[in-house]
């Protein structure tokens, strides 16, 4: 459910694989040359640091997240052991560490969300399961009773959020107890609020 939960407050925690350089540095994006024109595409994936037309090339990899989370453990590229004729992409670079770097901060940040107590969790997820099984018999059924659910999430998430408001709890509280950065909270909290 907290992942559901991430998702629909932005993408805070969108996780990817970083490079840094030689020197240590992170670098910007590589822009590729497809010709004239006023849309210059350009990559910030790991693969695209290959060294390659001018490019700069990775000399480490790391897990790293939207939030400006960076993965403490660097895994080095052995250049030799790559073609330097074929695109990174192409090459067997193992990014699993990486990946389970970016997974283990997933899992700080799960566990420092507010947890739903046991039953409400089940309440939510047996909601889930029968809506999901009317969807093919019953779509109508399922309509109305999402269009049932937003006015209740409506005039709850309005009532919640002026509570937070009157306690004064600061948005840094707010985020970690939504899992997600203090600019997505903010959203979220002004989206329950009427106009």
């Amino acid at each position: 459910m907290v992942d559901r939960v991430l998702k629909a407050l932005g993408a805070a925690h969108k996780g990817s694989v970083e490079v840094l350089l030689d020197d240590g540095a992170e670098p910007g994006p590589v822009y590729f040359d497809v010709g004239s024109g006023a849309d210059v595409p350009s990559s910030r994936e790991w693969h695209a640091y290959d060294g390659r037309h001018g490019r700069p090339r990775a000399a480490v990899l790391r897990g790293s997240c939207s939030c400006g989370w960076r993965g403490a453990a660097e895994y080095p590229l052995d250049w030799t052991s790559l073609a330097h004729d074929e695109p990174l992409y192409e090459a067997e670079v193992d990014l699993s560490g990486p990946i389970a770097d970016y997974e283990a901060h997933l899992s700080v940040i799960r566990d420092t969300a507010v947890p739903l107590p046991e039953d409400l969790t089940g309440l939510l997820t047996e909601l889930v399961r029968r809506l999901d099984g009317l969807t093919a018999k019953e779509p109508l059924v399922v309509l109305k009773a999402l269009a049932d659910l937003r006015y209740v999430i409506a005039q709850t998430g309005q009532d919640a959020a002026y509570e937070l408001a009157a306690r004064d709890v600061p948005i840094a509280e707010v985020a970690t107890a939504l899992g997600t950065s203090k600019a997505a909270a903010r959203t979220y909290l002004n989206d329950c609020l009427p106009l």
